[in-house]
């Protein structure tokens, strides 16, 4: 049974855990304090985006323990906003085995560099340990994938074999995740599809119709 850290008790985090259940892993999720861990385990959540009636599966243990988190773990899963990333790859670093997989959740690009956030956590960890960097990006709502709604994912990573060991860890029957090597490509696409979904707005706003949207969504895959 592989034992995961997610590190975020956030939304996708939560969700995230929630589908690696399914597997039965071993999950712990890591919170920023125990104030903070003992709320998520009562399955209190605060401006919560998860449905009302969700409630933390049984098989996720919720520390405040950077190392309860982090022992012996196959594979870590950032689930943090994109401008924390970098401080919390700091945390998690010394932790972090030869063998560790580790996976960015994150969307978007640090704001200081501009780098994605793969390079971000290349920074902050040992060479040795690049090739272990996977990236999980895709159209993934979270409160669909906690009903059960079928969706899909992508886990790229520079060696296909690393991503497929990150598929086999996650896929289940309604959440299906695909390997790419494309690692530039998938965060690039993860973070630039919000100006386009923003831009959908506008039009929407305007009252300019479906044609435009179209137009400007298919110009902006072709971007």
């Amino acid at each position: 049974m592989p034992k995961i850290a997610v590190i975020g008790a956030t939304t996708w985090g939560i969700t995230l855990a929630s589908v690696l259940t399914r597997k039965e892993a071993g999950i712990r999720i890591l919170a920023r304090t125990e104030d903070e861990a003992s709320r998520v385990r009562r399955s209190v959540f605060k401006a919560s985006k998860l449905p009302n009636n969700f409630v933390l599966p049984l098989g996720i243990r919720v520390t405040a323990d950077i190392k309860e988190a982090m022992h012996n773990v196959d594979a870590v899963i950032l689930a943090v906003p994109s401008q924390s990333m970098r401080d919390n790859i700091k945390v998690v670093a010394p932790y972090i085995g030869k063998r560790t997989l580790i996976i960015s959740a994150a969307k978007g690009l640090e704001m200081t560099s501009g780098k994605r956030m793969s390079q971000v956590i290349a920074d902050e960890t040992n060479k040795e340990h690049h090739s272990n960097i996977c990236v999980l990006s895709g159209p993934n709502l979270a409160w669909e994938i906690l009903a059960g709604r079928p969706a899909v994912t992508v886990i790229a990573a520079e060696k296909e074999t690393r991503a497929r060991r990150v598929v086999k860890m996650l896929t289940v029957p309604d959440f299906c995740a695909f390997t790419n090597t494309d690692v530039v490509g998938v965060e690039l696409g993860g973070a630039l599809k919000n100006i386009i979904a923003l831009g959908a707005g506008v039009v929407d706003g305007l009252g300019y119709g479906d044609n435009t949207k179209a137009a400007l969504m298919t110009r902006g895959l072709t971007e």
